[in-house]
């Protein structure tokens, strides 16, 4: 069997096109996670911190070329050369991956179900 109908045969195997299938259908779901988190669930909390927001919090650990001035967003405090610690920022990173791991754990757990569901196969 030559290179090309081997790959050729591997390709078109059930997981192959399933796993390009999930990579496309994840990368959706990431940027509707990031929205959500980002434009729904931050400004709630954004509330509690303060109107500098949360993703923009952050701890100033060395000046830059220029001076890092009190509300600064972390954008231009990085951009004066300051060193931060970008607490905020990390915060809803974390955020973005618990809620896209619940997601996918219940879609597991909701295909499991199914499987166990599913009558006995006569061969």
């Amino acid at each position: 069997m030559s290179f090309s109908s081997e790959f050729k045969e591997f390709a078109i195997k059930g997981n192959v096109m399933d796993l390009a299938i999930g990579v496309i259908i994840g990368a959706a779901f990431g940027k509707i996670v990031d929205s959500m988190v980002k434009d729904i669930i931050m400004p709630i909390l954004g509330l509690i911190v303060g109107p500098k927001g949360f993703t923009n919090s952050y701890v100033v650990l060395g000046e830059g070329a220029k001076p890092v001035t009190p509300g600064m967003s972390l954008e231009d405090a990085r951009a004066a050369g300051a060193n931060v610690l970008a607490w905020g920022n990390f915060i809803t990173t974390v955020i973005d991956f618990f809620i896209i791991a619940l997601i996918i754990f219940m879609l597991i757990k909701a295909m499991n179900n199914l499987r166990k569901n599913e009558p006995a196969k006569v061969v």
